[in-house]
């Protein structure tokens, strides 16, 4: 009875809360409109770089908004050429350094974009820099975050069922139903929702950087300095957020040539 009604409240959720995303062509879970997600993400944008170190006027800061504004042009050309040029209406790009240690980046709803300096040795380059911002623009570009949240909301919903149906059973049954339950639902729901839009932001995120101009054949050698950075460090695949570092890099490599080829026919900004 509990799994049926886990697996219903999923079910109900994806069919009555799914849009059709024209990067991916795929339906795709979402509760929250852009109209309402933009406005938020900005002012929180705008809140985070005044608690933090913006860096500006140096050479680091030039080529993250260079390399970030390439980006931004290409998407435009990209959505152009898939006639859907007015998806980017709402969006409000901004690319901003920050002075950090973390090795790290990220897009907020809408396009406003951090990088950390402490990614930048590891970047090195151009194409390092075109293959972090490509991914982290296509997170936005998905709609990824609304569909973090919605996700969210639909596991929320999914404890309060639980609830509901075990509610009268004694205290101790109910709180192992909820853990069963929490457990269940973020190993195999949320943690394979996460690394599946991990994989779909580095698939758009390679005919972006393709269509900027650069060599998406340059995203693997990023990843892999990435993997020998956090050799070690990180999780095992199916307890993380993201795919493993040998998992990335295989989906990249297969994932190239079909960038490549869809570069080519939506036409390349730079060469």
């Amino acid at each position: 009875m509990k799994k049926n009604l886990l697996l219903g409240i999923f079910a109900i959720g994806l069919l009555y809360s799914c849009a059709t995303n024209p990067l991916t062509g795929k339906k795709s879970l979402n509760f929250v409109s852009n109209s309402e997600l933009f406005p938020s993400s900005f002012q929180q944008y705008g809140t985070f770089l005044k608690e933090n170190k913006v860096i500006v006027g140096t050479a680091d800061a030039r080529r993250v908004e260079a390399v970030g504004m390439r980006i931004k042009a290409a998407a435009e050309k990209y959505l152009t050429y898939l006639g859907q040029s007015q998806y980017l209406n709402d969006y409000r790009w901004e690319y901003k350094l920050i002075d950090s240690k973390e090795v790290n980046a990220w897009c907020m709803p809408g396009g406003k974009i951090v990088v950390y300096s402490g990614i930048l040795p590891i970047t090195k380059d151009d194409a390092g820099l075109a293959t972090v911002l490509g991914h982290e623009v296509s997170h936005a570009l998905a709609n990824h975050g609304a569909q973090r949240m919605s996700a969210a909301q639909l596991q929320q919903l999914g404890a309060v069922g639980v609830a509901v149906a075990t509610g009268s059973q004694s205290t101790e049954k109910q709180q192992m139903w909820q853990q069963y339950y929490g457990l269940g639902s973020q190993v195999g729901v949320m943690l394979p929702f996460s690394r599946s839009h991990e994989t779909e932001a580095d698939k758009i995120g390679l005919t972006l950087m393709a269509i900027a101009g650069y060599n998406a054949d340059d995203s693997v050698i990023f990843w892999q300095r990435m993997a020998a950075q956090s050799a070690g460090q990180s999780p095992p695949e199916f307890l993380s957020t993201h795919p493993s570092d040998a998992t990335r890099i295989a989906n990249l490599k297969a994932l190239i040539p079909e960038a490549k080829a869809l570069a080519a026919k939506v036409g390349i900004i730079y060469r």
